[in-house]
């Protein structure tokens, strides 16, 4: 009865996302009120009923219900309850399903924080996030419904989730990626509804620009999620390896991270209109497009869904009519987009427009190399484009893009004076070149390419260090009253650009001082990496839930001083008999020591180890969710949470716009 329920659910999702594409839109062309105020509670219905579908699938699996094809498919009664329940979005439909709930979510809020919008823009933009949904809920229904059963015969058993799924990291790993990835559609709705409007002023990147910030934090941290989970279960030891599903999560985050600067501009300067809804268009495509390589088919990755490809052609197909119909619908109306401002070739506006010229070169880097393997196959030529190719574009553009960042956060909106911008970036070089020098010299000297780095990031920590004591100062009350003075947006730039120098600063480190041996090891053998000694003390076996494992112990020494026991494993699961690798690793802020067990050798008493030391690489994560915390406390500033705005530009919506009987009524939304 539950997968009944949830059916039933998912088309009552559909009528209320028809709906609400339709009836708001039409009663603001024609200034009918009462259908502009149908746009929240259809978004709150849409969301309800994705709810009820989402927990009548989860109770499916809580029920071992494997009538239900996609659970037969995807669990087994001896998985624990933990992955039995992150099995909801362990395949393909039911990850869809994921993506049109947290659609409906985040329209859903966008209705009910939207107080302080007019009421014709929120009617614009839940119409446009209701179309989307569309499109979503019929590739569902039509292609990947969850809930079909498999009748009258059906396994006794379920077919296990993919045993690289059953892991902590997976559960909270492809939520938090897709709230990035479905958040952009909200920056999408605001652009379309804006370019619907004729009207793109700073109140409009007002409202765009937290939607787009609470995106680019959770994709932020979803990347790091992913990142962190390949790294310790995947057994290969790397953090990134430029896998095609990995290139498609990057995607929309440079394009996003370009986008949230645009917006800042629009905000400020009433400038760059045009440039940021184009970002908004590209930031949702991208994201769209990366549900297309993770569902079409089309790439072999431990990360993607190998399904029919014709399911691939219905997401191309929509992605083509969103983005299509964006792009269009912005070459309509790109002449009412011109701005009067100006601003000077040394000024904020230049800087932070050339890191967005940057980023978005960094983005078609990632998309050529990930697309065009594509298209050599289907020309029946295989190219493979690996790691050397990213990293050579990458390296230097990252360069580039802090080179840019530090001149930025120094200077003035519409013109700086080179005099004193120079005088101010000028006595730093010499610390970031020591602090880079002896930074890079640790353990060992590095290359060029991971000295520059260091200084760098240094350089921008430095950089941002002076400018809080600076604007802390200046306000003549004491050191500590000023820095109690800084907005909170203001803090939030600090600490996340703070946190790309972390990020850079632990990619060079591990890049450059890594130390990985592959030996053959058997019981009372050792191996020397280093300061350090691992010695392989003995092995057992023990019975998991639903798998058998063999464990080895591995006992690390410094300087002939113990310092940790650890405990890799290689693991049999029962139900498809498939063999995976669980690495063990002593974590450290400095460093990680990594030890993962291959294949038994002939004769079994030997077995093929790797070992790793790691400099460094947990500053990578951190660094992530230092930007991710960045990016939260700025939306935690208070223009962002008032209830009312008071700019002119908010005025001349409302008046434009609402209809006469509601200028005369004693609320005005605006």
């Amino acid at each position: 009865m539950a997968a009944e329920i949830g059916h039933l659910s998912l088309w009552l999702a559909l009528a209320a996302a028809l709906c609400l594409s339709v009836f708001p839109l039409i009663g603001v062309q024609r200034d009918i009120v009462a259908w502009q105020w149908y746009a929240r509670p259809l978004a709150w219905l849409q969301w309800l009923a994705m709810t009820i579908a989402m927990v009548m699938l989860g109770y499916c699996f809580y029920n071992n219900d494997f009538s239900v094809s996609y659970v037969a498919n995807h669990s087994n009664s001896a998985l624990p309850l933990a992955y039995r329940l992150s099995a909801i979005w362990g395949g393909h439909e039911g990850s869809l399903l994921l993506w049109g709930w947290m659609l409906a979510g985040w329209g859903a809020m966008v209705g009910l924080l939207s107080r302080s919008v007019p009421l014709v823009m929120v009617a614009r933009v839940l119409s446009v996030m209701g179309m989307i949904a569309v499109g979503f809920l019929l590739f569902m229904l039509l292609t990947s419904n969850p809930f079909d059963r498999t009748l009258p015969w059906f396994p006794l058993d379920g077919a296990d989730l993919n045993p690289l799924l059953q892991d902590p990291g997976l559960i909270v790993h492809p939520p938090m990626l897709y709230m990035g990835y479905v958040g952009f559609s909200v920056a999408f709705a605001f652009a379309i509804a804006g370019l619907l409007a004729g009207n793109l002023d700073p109140a409009w990147a007002r409202w765009a620009r937290p939607w787009t910030t609470v995106a680019w934090c959770f994709l932020t941290v979803g990347i790091a999620l992913g990142s962190w989970w390949a790294y310790y279960e995947l057994g290969w030891g790397g953090w990134w390896f430029w896998d095609p599903v990995e290139n498609a999560s990057l995607l929309p985050w440079l394009a996003g991270t370009a986008l949230i600067h645009s917006l800042a501009v629009s905000e400020k300067r009433n400038m760059f209109r045009a440039w940021t809804v184009l970002l908004a268009i590209i930031t949702f495509s991208m994201s769209l497009l990366g549900t297309f390589l993770v569902r079409s088919g089309v790439l072999t990755s431990v990360h993607a869904f190998a399904n029919d490809p014709e399911r691939g052609a219905f997401i191309l197909g929509f992605l083509v009519v969103v983005a299509g119909g964006g792009l269009t619908l912005f070459a309509a109306r790109a002449s009412a987009l011109r701005s009067n401002a100006g601003f000077k070739p040394l000024s904020r506006e230049a800087f932070l427009l050339g890191n967005n010229l940057l980023l978005l070169t960094a983005m078609s880097v990632v998309l050529v190399g990930t697309i065009a393997p594509l298209f050599f196959e289907w020309m029946d030529l295989k190219i493979s484009i690996r790691s050397p190719y990213f990293n050579g574009f990458f390296v230097p553009l990252t360069f580039l893009l802090i080179l840019l960042l530090i001149p930025g956060v120094f200077s003035n909106w519409k013109r700086q004076d080179s005099g004193i911008l120079v005088k101010r970036l000028l006595p730093l070089v010499p610390a970031a070149i020591v602090a880079g020098w002896f930074g890079a010299r640790i353990p060992e000297p590095s290359p060029w390419q991971g000295v520059v780095a260091i200084m760098l990031a240094c350089y921008l920590i430095f950089a941002h260090v002076d400018d809080v004591l600076r604007r802390a100062l200046a306000y003549q009350q004491g050191l500590f009253t000023g820095l109690r003075k800084l907005g909170r947006s203001y803090w939030g730039m600090v600490i996340a650009h703070c946190g790309l120098a972390v990020m850079v600063a632990g990619i060079a480190l591990v890049s450059f001082h890594e130390v990985e041996r592959d030996i053959r090891m058997a019981p009372g053998d050792e191996a020397t990496l280093g300061d350090y000694r691992f010695v392989f003390d003995s092995l057992d076996e023990y019975r998991g839930p639903n798998f058998d494992a063999t464990r080895g112990h591995f006992q690390v020494y410094w300087q002939d001083q113990p310092i940790v026991l650890l405990h890799p494993e290689k693991r049999t699961y029962h139900a498809g008999r498939q063999i995976m690798t669980e690495a063990a690793i002593d974590a450290g802020f400095w460093r990680d020591l990594y030890v993962a067990m291959g294949e038994p050798l002939k004769g079994g008493e030997a077995w093929a180890v790797r070992i790793y030391f790691k400099p460094g690489i947990r500053w990578i994560w951190l660094g992530a969710l230092i930007m991710a915390l960045g990016g939260g406390l700025a939306l935690s500033d208070k223009r962002y949470r008032r209830q009312r705005f008071a700019d002119d530009s908010v005025q001349r919506v409302s008046e434009r716009e609402q209809p006469e009987r509601e200028q005369k009524g004693a609320t005005n939304e605006a």
